[in-house]
């Protein structure tokens, strides 16, 4: 059976894009993102807010920290990626997506 990670997401910027280079030059821009779910429980409209934490590489990150603002309309697609490391002694983890594409759906 193949592998696929991919994943499809549209929602809003949570805060502004936050542009930095790595050592090598490379750009990176990480980016939060707020998808709102609505639906019904009792007849009454119920929201559910998700966020995830986004990173763009490269041109596609400049562009980002260039046009894109909190609030900023995007949809993403890219890929699930686990990242661990230690604090205070502890083995932390979380889940974050890699973009391999940002469009920007505002005006």
């Amino acid at each position: 059976m193949p592998n696929l990670n991919k994943v499809i997401l549209a929602g809003n910027l949570t805060r502004d894009p936050e542009l930095r280079y790595t050592q090598s030059g490379q750009a990176v821009t990480d980016l939060g993102l707020a998808i709102n779910r609505y639906s019904l429980v009792d007849g009454q409209k119920k929201e559910e807010v998700n966020f995830f934490n986004v990173t763009a590489w490269g041109k596609q990150a400049e562009a980002c920290s260039s046009y894109l603002s909190k609030g900023s309309p995007v949809l993403i697609e890219g890929r699930l990626q686990q990242d661990t490391w230690e604090k205070d002694g502890q083995k932390r983890s979380a889940v974050k997506i890699i973009a391999e594409r940002v469009e920007f759906l505002g005006s």
